[in-house]
């Protein structure tokens, strides 16, 4: 079962499962796993779907045992992930971590994706369950948009996080710089022109980013190749890409899954691929929310823990729920 929403387009979407062509490709953040659902798009009737159960009772129970990183050990960590970014001298390393949230009864999954698609109305947004991985996000990061017809190829920088109403400093704008640059040399080996746009504010909830946009003319035969030169990104791995994974696995809590990994979308004139940011795992007994930052060598621990804890709420706030006790 999946749904989705495309971005600024607020019919709801599904796979029909009628044929074996693959309409929705989940990729996790390490290329290893995949999860296809299959069949042609189609639109589902809203009414109808006010109608369906989503809830937590029919998904699995969580197995995995985990147990969240405090804020002290999460700060912790952070200051050594900044001392290798200083000593190697690094632009950017992306650090995440899960926040599990258990204080909870009953979740209506359907109308917490409503309230989701609401809140979000740029974003593509998506809830899945294939049996053994149920999944819900939103986010507006495109890693690819090709036209099947003109060929041409957009792509963005995405980097820096604030809350709307704060200025951007220094931190943020250095942060950007280097994504840009890297998006730019990537695109620059399949084509000889490159149109790159300002940067400027990108909205997305009650955070902003700095985004720049990316567009040019590539070989059809070249975009599966462009995509895997792009992802990860430095919007969520960090430059180097080789050297960055390495210490996400040394650092890092938990495996990513399908966090910052990419969800692949084939329709009849376009195919799209989007990061899988402001995302979570959905569980019977636990809903556990991927969310990170990118660090720099300015970072501030205690600064980072709060642009996170601001990020979960993409997710939890749009929750519905019937709580054990107090609130979360």
């Amino acid at each position: 079962m999946i749904y989705f929403k495309l971005p600024f387009d607020e019919r709801l979407l599904s796979a029909d499962e009628k044929n074996t062509k693959n309409a929705v490709n989940f990729y996790s953040y390490n290329g290893l796993d995949q999860i296809s659902f299959h069949g042609n798009i189609v639109e589902v009737n809203a009414e109808k779907f006010t109608h369906t159960s989503i809830t937590n009772e029919e998904l699995i129970s969580d197995s995995t045992n985990s147990a969240a990183e405090t804020k002290e050990e999460y700060c912790n960590t952070l200051q050594q992930v900044i001392e290798i970014i200083k000593e190697n001298n690094l632009p950017k390393l992306v650090y995440s971590r899960r926040k599990i949230f258990t204080d909870f009864k009953t979740i209506n999954y359907r109308e917490s994706f409503e309230n989701l698609c609401n809140s979000y109305s740029n974003a593509f947004r998506y809830l899945f369950n294939d049996g053994q991985n149920t999944w819900m996000g939103a986010f507006s990061e495109v890693l690819g948009k090709f036209n099947k017809t003109t060929h041409e190829f957009e792509t963005m920088a995405l980097a820096g996080t604030l809350p709307v109403s704060e200025e951007w400093s220094e931190k943020e704008i250095e942060e950007q710089k280097p994504v840009t640059t890297y998006i730019q040399d990537i695109l620059n080996n399949y084509s000889d022109n490159v149109k790159q746009s300002e940067t400027y504010d990108h909205i997305s909830g009650n955070i902003k980013h700095l985004r720049t946009d990316f567009k040019t003319h590539i070989k059809a035969e070249d975009l599966d190749r462009i995509i895997q030169d792009l992802h990860p990104t430095p919007a969520v791995c960090g430059i180097p890409k080789d050297f960055c994974n390495e210490n996400i696995r040394k650092y890092e809590k938990f495996p990513r899954e399908f966090y910052a990994g990419y969800i692949k979308v084939e329709t009849e004139e376009s195919i799209l691929y989007f990061v899988n940011l402001r995302c979570a795992r959905l569980y019977k007994d636990s809903v556990h929310v991927f969310v990170g930052g990118g660090i720099t060598a300015q970072s501030n621990p205690e600064k980072e823990w709060k642009e996170t804890e601001l990020k979960s709420e993409a997710i939890l706030k749009n929750l519905v729920i019937s709580q054990n006790s107090g609130n979360f």
